[in-house]
């Protein structure tokens, strides 16, 4: 969640980066009187996100600039599209263009992607999420750039749940455990609101994840064919959440074999950011 301390703390950080003694053109160049009216155009189309980050930006730096976003998160824009407008003095707006650009760029290319991905499995009953293939130190921003694009989110961090992966499985067989025995032990010993997830990579790994009490059998890079087999071997007994080799052009097929979840690293980690524009009105 885009919590105030978050914007605060990260975008002030991105603007200390930028600036860390300040902004050396706009304070030689322009005077503390020059004020100017500055607009974010659109220059191809996309799905918004990142409205209060923007904000932030502009905040942060001169709290006397007045800034109005014109668009929700979420909302779809075209090319030309004025999404947002700030105003005042224009050394404080130059100072914060790049930042309010670099994650609002960002944030509506992610948005943009994960809206064309909820697009091609409408009508099926998957859900879009994200995985943790995100900018260290941007998760939350991203995240909600997911959101503001119809997807869902997975677990936030590691300690959000039990997603016992492909490593995880080789540590244990390696130390003779029974993986039905050891989800058992780990559930026993665990909060009954805590979600686990077990990692499969074949057809007959998913009966032992069953017998020990998963609640959601991750099917990693099956075949279409298994996983229609495993949808159905799992049955109500589990959700079932496929991943790997997830691209637009699959994601529609993978979506029709009745998988409750499909996560999608390519959201964040290969997301482009959107060509938006801050333009100065010249009069």
């Amino acid at each position: 969640m885009l919590t105030p301390a978050l914007l605060t703390r990260v975008v002030g950080a991105a603007l200390e980066e930028d600036a860390p003694w300040g902004d050396l053109t706009s304070t030689t160049l322009l005077t503390a009187e020059s004020t100017a009216t500055a607009d974010l155009v659109a220059r191809e189309p996309g799905v918004f996100s990142g409205g209060d980050v923007f904000a932030s930006a502009f905040a942060l730096t001169d709290p006397s600039l007045v800034v109005d976003v014109h668009v929700g998160d979420g909302d779809v824009f075209s090319p030309g599209d004025v999404l947002a407008s700030v105003s005042g003095a224009a050394r404080g707006i130059l100072t914060a263009e790049r930042v309010a650009l670099n994650f609002t760029q960002r944030m509506s290319g992610i948005a943009t992607v994960t809206a064309a991905y909820v697009d091609a499995v409408r009508g099926t009953p998957a859900r879009i999420v994200d995985t943790r293939k995100t900018t260290p130190g941007l998760r939350a921003f991203e995240r909600h750039a997911v959101l503001s694009g119809g997807g869902h989110n997975h677990r936030y961090s590691l300690s959000d749940a039990v997603m016992a992966k492909d490593n995880h499985l080789a540590v244990l067989r390696r130390s003779g455990a029974d993986l039905a025995v050891a989800l058992r032990d780990a559930l026993s010993r665990l909060p009954h609101t805590t979600h686990v997830v077990v990692e499969v990579d074949r057809l007959d790994q998913i009966p032992a994840v069953l017998d020990g009490g998963a609640h959601t059998v991750l099917l990693d890079n099956f075949t279409l064919d298994d996983l229609r087999a495993g949808v159905a071997l799992i049955g109500d007994r589990a959700t079932t959440e496929a991943s790997g080799g997830v691209s637009l052009d699959t994601v529609a097929a993978i979506a029709a074999t009745g998988v409750d979840v499909i996560s999608v690293g390519a959201l964040t980690h290969s997301a482009r950011a959107l060509d938006l524009g801050l333009d100065v009105r010249v009069d």
